[in-house]
């Protein structure tokens, strides 16, 4: 996955980004409302404290108490609308941005499926974990904390400046200077300490989540080379870069604080200086003093939002950009894409395990199938045909291309030449039509860190218990989950807590759950033992042959010949020619 390209903007998003940016923020009809209650608020804020000034001032002349009447009401008003739609505006635009993350999540996880696994192959799990939940999470800001004080504080201080110019047209002009240079300011000092940081901040956490990860999965093999320290000591000096970033991050802000106190009071001071001649003149008095003196400090801390929201704005792009570029835009050929097809093509080969009478359940004719980015096909010329019953058992050295043509099969890789499902293209049909007839037990299976009823029934979310225990009596495990505690005993993250063999006797129990018409089995004796293995085999294929079921038994060890119905041999892709029928 490719970084945002150093020399771009710090302002400016690339295309991709701008697209997740758009997913990142609600809806008019969801932000519309806290936006509102926002300027309410903030304007509420600068009243409060024009009609306080105004009043104490005011009161201090000693009118009659009607005279203050208004302005009592004034306060009160503005003290609760300030608070009232503050909560409001949290909780109106906190709920939009919350509920746009969920379908910004959903539409990044639907554009990475098609890419699994085949074209995340190379990915480093680690950062793309942060991409998928922490720069994703980073997005919300771009709604909370970019456009809404931006837009909040700008509509506020300008009709701040207007009011503060009706009441005294120079210390509407000192403010409205004060302003445009304490924001300039401001983000230009922010910008110079802190924008190659707040750019930073998002890669390096990828990179030590990086780190993290793969100490954690390696601890053991680390502990038992001894190479634990030396790998603790790269993961400290990026967290020790990440530190850094986030210090000089903070240091910016701190300069921004800095540049907008003293804004406040140059604006609180030129006010005064503007005001004082003018009092007593064209009917300007002391209570209209108090307020273009004071209004400039709500003005500020309204304004204040500013500065901090074009600093959130940059890691807020750098997060999009990387959200961006954890999906490639151009799938590689070696893909398959969703096909849009009719539905009568795309069931065809879903109603009846055998299809047409005499047509096999898959055949291939000069299969060429390699991984994203190789050089040459990984499988090269290959024909094969398997009917009902068959149980085939598909040896080759390794580096052959067993995997790539299991990988093939179940369309996580495209293919050139002929792949028919019961006498229909593969191509003509969706990826996850040909998954529903061609099941697929990889060489380590993943297990999820839950029970063993949950591992299963995630292959037939309907299955009652008796059916799941079925199914692992049918696959030997019955004796094994009783000793276990039974069905809600768990198997550890990734299945730790369960041997190989046991891991690959759980993935075809959901394999038969889910009823494939044609299951493959990839390499199921690499993580056990030789008895062991034969015994695991010998269960697999009786098992999985019920019902008439094809199976494509793929190993590199000899399989007794009792048990399959043909053993073909796949050569090394050197050979490029390979029939077998």
């Amino acid at each position: 996955m490719s970084e945002p390209r150093a020399n771009r903007s710090t302002w400016l998003p690339s295309p991709a980004a701008r697209s997740v940016l758009r997913l990142a923020q609600p809806r008019a009809r969801r932000s519309l409302p806290g936006l509102a209650a926002g300027v309410v608020s903030a304007a509420s804020a600068v009243a409060l404290l024009a009609c306080s000034a105004w009043l104490i001032t005011r009161a201090a002349e000693m009118p009659p108490i009607m005279f203050l009447g208004m302005a009592v009401v004034g306060v009160r008003a503005f003290a609760l609308s300030r608070a009232a739609f503050r909560y409001v505006e949290r909780l109106t635009s906190h709920d939009a941005a919350f509920r746009q993350l969920g379908a910004l999540r959903l539409g990044i996880f639907a554009r990475l499926l098609p890419l699994a696994p085949a074209g995340l192959s190379e990915t480093r799990r680690g950062d793309l974990l942060t991409r998928l939940v922490r720069d994703v999470d980073d997005l919300q800001d771009f709604p909370l904390r970019v456009v809404q004080p931006l837009a909040t504080s700008g509509l506020v201080a300008l009709l701040s400046v207007i009011g503060v110019w009706t009441v005294l047209p120079a210390a509407g002009l000192t403010l409205a200077l004060c302003l445009v240079v304490a924001g300039i300011v401001g983000t230009v000092a922010s910008a110079a300490l802190a924008a190659r940081s707040e750019r930073a901040l998002a890669p390096l956490r990828g990179a030590l989540a990086d780190e993290v990860l793969e100490v954690v999965e390696n601890l053991d093999v680390l502990t038992a080379f001894g190479a634990l320290e030396a790998r603790l000591d790269d993961l400290r000096v990026v967290e020790d870069r990440l530190r850094r970033a986030a210090l000089r991050r903070s240091t910016g802000a701190g300069v921004q604080a800095a540049v907008i106190s003293l804004g406040a009071g140059a604006a609180t001071v030129l006010a005064l200086i503007a005001a004082i001649p003018a009092l007593g003149t064209g009917g300007f008095s002391g209570p209209a003093l108090a307020v273009v003196v004071l209004v400039p400090m709500a003005v500020f801390e309204v304004f204040a939002m500013i500065p901090p929201a074009l600093s959130a704005w940059r890691q807020v792009r750098s997060s999009a950009e990387r959200v961006a570029t954890a999906v490639p835009e151009h799938v590689p050929a070696e893909i398959p894409a969703e096909a849009a097809l009719d539905s009568a093509t795309s069931t065809a080969p879903l109603n009846g395990a055998s299809g047409a009478p005499g047509s096999p359940l898959l055949e291939l004719t000069g299969l060429d199938a390699s991984w994203p980015g190789a050089l040459a096909p990984a499988v090269a010329g290959l024909s094969l045909r398997l009917d009902a019953g068959d149980r085939v058992h598909l040896a080759g050295a390794s580096g052959a291309g067993k995997t790539t043509l299991a990988q093939t099969l179940v369309r996580f890789l495209d293919y050139t030449g002929s792949y028919r499902v019961n006498g229909v293209e593969a191509r003509d049909l969706t990826p996850s039509d040909v998954r529903r007839i061609v099941g697929l037990c990889e060489q380590r299976p993943w297990l999820f860190d839950d029970t063993i009823r949950q591992n299963l029934l995630f292959a037939r979310e309907s299955a009652d218990d008796d059916e799941l225990l079925t199914v692992l009596d049918r696959v030997g495990l019955s004796e094994w989950v009783s000793r276990r505690g039974g069905l809600d005993a768990r198997v550890g993250e990734r299945g730790a807590l369960v041997s190989g063999g046991q891991a690959q006797r759980i993935a075809l129990a959901r394999a038969l759950l889910a009823d494939f018409p044609v299951l493959i089995v990839d390499e199921p004796t690499a993580n056990v033992d030789t008895g062991l293995g034969d015994r695991l085999v010998r269960d697999i294929l009786s098992a999985a042959a019920d019902g008439g079921r094809a199976v494509l038994l793929i190993s590199h060890t000899p399989v007794p010949a009792d048990l399959i119905t043909r053993t073909v041999t796949l050569t090394a892709p050197a050979g490029r020619q390979v029939s077998l029928l």
